[in-house]
Parts: C-alpha cells; sequence; structure tokens
C-alpha cells in the first residue's frame, strides 16, 4: 500500500482502539497501521505481570484476534519503522525509503524506555519491558538457569518485575534513586506498604541508591555496583526508569513540543492533519488543574484514541476522561483513580496492615485522587467524588465503615 486514508503509527491500545473507533464511527476509507512490532496489536500492561510469569500465553493477551483486522479492513504494517514525517506532502517515510501518503495521520508510538548512561550499560543481560520481545528474551534467560536480578527502578513497572521475578525464584535486589518507591506518583503512605510488602516476599530495596556501573565478563553482566559503593552479583538485570517520548519525526517535522508532543482537547498537533494520542501525547489535562502533562496508561491512550477518531470524523468532543491506572503484585491489586499531583492533604481509609486500605488525595479539602488497596468498592465510589469535585469531611473520608458514595 503507496497511500492510506488514515494512517496510524503504532500498534499499542492507543493505534488499536484508534482503528476500532473509526471504523465504529463510521470510516469506511482505507486505515493503514504501522508497526516496529513484528506481532498484531497486543496488551502490554501483562508484559510486567502474567505475560513474564507464563501465566498467559502470546493469544490471551491479543487486542483482538488476528483475522479481526482483515476482517475491518484494517492494514498492518509489521516491522516497519517510521523515519519522517513529510507534512507538505502528507507523507510518512520508512526506514526502507518507502513513501506512505495519507489524508490524516494518527501519531501513537508510545515511546521508548529509558536507557542506562553508565559504564556498562550496553551488556547481555540487561532487559527493558516494552515489548513482547522484551520479555520473551528475559523469559529465555530465566529458563536457561539465571536467578540472580537486579531491578533498577522502584516505579510501578520494576516493582511488577520484582513480585514476579521472586514468584519464579529469582533473588531480587531493586535500587532505587529516591528515598522511597512510588515517589513521583504517590504519597508516603503507599510508598511505606509496598517498601513493607516487598521486603517481606524476600525482595532487597536499596533506597537513596544509583547505579555506578554494570560490570560484565566475555560481554556479559555479572554484576551491578551501586553508587555507594555496594556490589550485587547477578545474571539479570531489569531497567525500569521511564520512557521516552518516540516523537522524533514529529518534532523534526515541526510540530511542537517539548515533554512529548503537544495536542489540543481534540488530541491535534500543531501539524495539519496530524493527532497524537496516548504516552507520547502532553495534553492540558482537567484533573490536573489543566497542567499540560503525558499520562501513560491504557485509559489515556483508549480515551485519546476515541477523541482523535470522532474529530476526524467531524464529532469534536474534548478530552475529558478521568485518569485511572492497576498494579498488580503479589496478591495485591491496586487502582487508582484520579491525579494526586499538588495534593496539600492526604486521609489514609482503613489500616493498611490488613492489607486492604485506600489513601485519598485532596487539594484544598477537594477529593482527587485515591490509590485504592485490594479495595474496589473505594475504586468504584471514589470516582464519582472526583467527578463531582466533591468537598468532604477528611474524617468522614476516614471512616471505612462509611460508604464513599453516602458522601456525596
Amino acid at each position: 500500500m503507496d497511500s492510506a486514508d488514515i494512517v496510524i503509527v503504532g500498534s499499542g491500545h492507543g493505534a488499536a482502539q484508534a482503528a476500532i473507533a473509526l471504523r465504529q464511527q463510521g470510516h469506511d476509507q482505507s486505515i493503514l497501521m504501522i508497526t516496529r512490532d513484528r506481532t498484531p496489536p497486543y496488551e502490554r500492561p501483562p508484559l510486567s505481570k502474567e505475560y513474564l510469569a507464563g501465566e498467559k500465553p502470546l493469544e490471551r493477551i491479543m487486542i483482538r484476534k488476528p483475522e479481526f483486522w482483515a476482517e475491518r479492513g484494517i492494514e498492518i504494517e509489521l516491522g516497519a519503522n517510521v523515519s519522517e514525517v513529510d507534512s507538505l506532502a502528507h507523507e510518512v517515510v520508512l526506514g526502507d525509503g518507502r513513501r506512505i501518503g495519507y489524508r490524516k495521520l494518527i501519531w501513537a508510538a508510545g515511546g521508548d524506555p529509558r536507557r542506562l548512561s553508565c559504564p556498562g550499560a550496553d551488556l547481555a543481560g540487561i532487559h527493558a519491558i516494552r515489548s513482547r520481545t522484551d520479555v520473551d528474551t528475559l523469559r529465555a534467560q530465566i529458563e536457561k538457569g539465571a536467578r540472580r536480578a537486579v531491578v533498577v527502578g522502584g516505579g510501578y513497572i520494576g516493582l511488577e518485575v520484582a513480585a514476579v521475578l521472586r514468584k519464579l525464584g529469582c533473588s531480587v535486589t531493586l535500587l532505587e534513586n529516591q528515598d522511597r518507591v512510588l515517589g513521583r506518583v504517590a504519597g508516603e503512605a503507599l510508598s511505606a506498604f509496598y517498601q513493607d510488602e516487598h521486603r517481606r516476599q524476600g525482595v532487597e530495596l536499596r533506597l537513596s541508591t544509583g547505579v555506578e556501573r554494570i560490570e560484565g565478563e566475555d560481554g556479559r553482566v555479572t554484576s551491578v555496583l551501586a553508587d555507594n559503593g555496594e556490589s550485587f552479583p547477578c545474571e539479570i538485570v531489569v531497567v525500569g526508569i521511564g520512557i521516552v517520548a518516540a516523537v522524533g519525526p514529529l518534532i523534526a517535522a515541526g510540530a511542537a513540543g517539548t515533554n512529548g508532543v503537544d495536542v489540543d482537547e481534540f488530541c491535534r498537533t500543531s501539524i495539519d492533519d496530524v493527532y497524537a494520542i496516548g504516552d507520547c501525547a502532553a495534553h492540558a489535562n482537567p484533573y490536573a488543574e489543566n497542567t499540560v502533562i503525558r499520562l501513560e496508561s491504557v485509559q489515556n491512550a483508549n480515551d485519546m484514541a476515541t477523541t482523535a477518531a470522532k474529530a476526524i470524523m467531524g464529532d469534536k468532543q474534548p478530552y475529558d476522561a478521568v485518569p485511572w491506572f492497576w498494579s498488580n503484585q503479589y496478591d495485591l491489586r491496586l487502582q487508582t483513580v484520579g491525579l494526586s499531583m499538588d495534593h496539600d492533604a492526604v486521609v489514609v481509609r482503613g489500616d493498611p496492615d490488613w492489607r486492604k486500605f485506600s489513601v485519598i488525595y485532596l487539594r484544598e479539602g477537594r477529593v482527587v485522587a485515591l490509590d485504592c488497596v485490594n479495595t474496589t468498592r473505594d475504586y468504584v465510589q471514589g470516582r464519582k467524588l472526583i467527578e463531582a469535585r466533591a468537598v468532604v469531611d477528611p474524617a468522614l473520608l476516614a471512616d471505612p465503615e462509611t460508604p464513599l458514595k453516602d458522601l456525596l
């Protein structure tokens, strides 16, 4: 195919939902999805959880069965990289030099794993968790007998991987540069709970600790030297220190953006007929006081995809979705709703020792976010408090016997 009415770059949740939503909205012209991946669209969250653990095979994490796309006339170009966007010609240029025309372009390329920059960062045995290939490579090393792992980064990916590696029988040391895990996304109460839980499960945590260098022999990892002088022997290093938004070709083509690519309320970039969605799209989020942010979540990718598809089809509805996220670690299910940034008060609802509690974040008395550990009811009912921008007495929020729905 040398042109398509709509070209979608990427094949994650946002890309897949954009194609699906376009067909649902009545788009009957050609759609082409271009992806570096060599597998049709699949779910990404299980990569650090059930897929890594071997509990879900590839067939069970496919977003749709392979035949779904063909049945709906959605072409997928696998193993292809978009290296350039020619906005004047309305063409994308692939790594092999091919040019593909478009009427509208949806950029859903997500991001690339942020890499370590220390000496030894190119040794074999260092893994990221971003694609199926990443996880297959890690699993293959474990299946060959590797059992000593160092995880770099105490965000959700690092903690989820640490939990799975413990389940698979690996010894795990986790290094986090900040003085607590989840320091960028959660309050101290949640951080302390997960630190205690991982230590109880046998993970050796090192906080306020970075990587000085990675040491190896014959091109393979043998240990990690921390910046406090400690050395941790290992065969496996998993790096979970965030992503770099994959927007180089868009920025080179003139799109505005510094942290990702900037989009308006309809997911339009500053380039005519070019939209961006998902992890790479920086937008003014109404649940962050309209601060321009990037959200790395399935919810954001899917909702932005629907917003862009509707806008392309002439039904312009501004993006206005409550952010939500989840994380599974051991037997703990964390469900987060809202955005806790810039909160000025915290209420702990329930007792963390029960392994069933919620952390509620307030800004000027208003409920703005909840982190719910094994408390789905709080998650569901708390969402309504956020949507209503409810101001609630903290004492009532703290009482687990008072249903949150009664506080509306």
